[in-house]
């Protein structure tokens, strides 16, 4: 939780400066690289769309692990970003935050129970709740911000 915050405060300090210009640097691994707006768009989109894989993983969960999330390629990811990348910024910040507050206040109504459910993911084999948060959210957004104090 306080990942997530310090990450949430650094979001509203970019958020509330002019948009830069240039492109990011890829994702460690990566080749794709983005102007601020795509980043922005990717990161409005992606909270919500973990939380609800999260979500599914959870209520599915009963004893074997759960098939979940999607990856880079995924047509619905692309189109996402496409369509956002040209809202205003605090537009995009605002709902950032309201996911993050979402996510939030479903991470905190989980049960020991709920926290030994395992999803698999097609391409990094089975994971545990808290590596689905860390990996896909807190990590996801740590990542993104970095990419934008390089655009800075």
């Amino acid at each position: 939780m306080a990942r997530l915050d310090a990450v949430g405060k650094r979001l509203a300090e970019h958020a509330a400066r002019e948009t830069p210009r240039g492109l990011t640097e890829p994702d460690p691994g990566g080749t794709e690289r983005w102007e601020a707006g795509q980043v922005w768009a990717h990161m409005a989109e992606f909270v919500g769309y973990w939380r609800r894989e999260l979500e599914n993983v959870v209520t599915a969960f009963s004893g074997t692990p759960v098939p979940f999330g999607r990856t880079k390629d995924d047509p619905a990811r692309a189109a996402a970003i496409e369509t956002g990348r040209h809202e205003p910024i605090p537009a995009l910040m605002s709902r950032v935050h309201e996911d993050v507050a979402a996510f939030e206040s479903y991470l905190g109504s989980l049960n020991s129970d709920d926290w030994i459910a395992v999803g698999l993911h097609s391409r990094l084999g089975e994971m545990g709740v808290a590596a689905i948060v860390q990996r896909f959210v807190v990590g996801h957004l740590e990542e993104h911000a970095d990419q934008l104090d390089g655009l800075r």
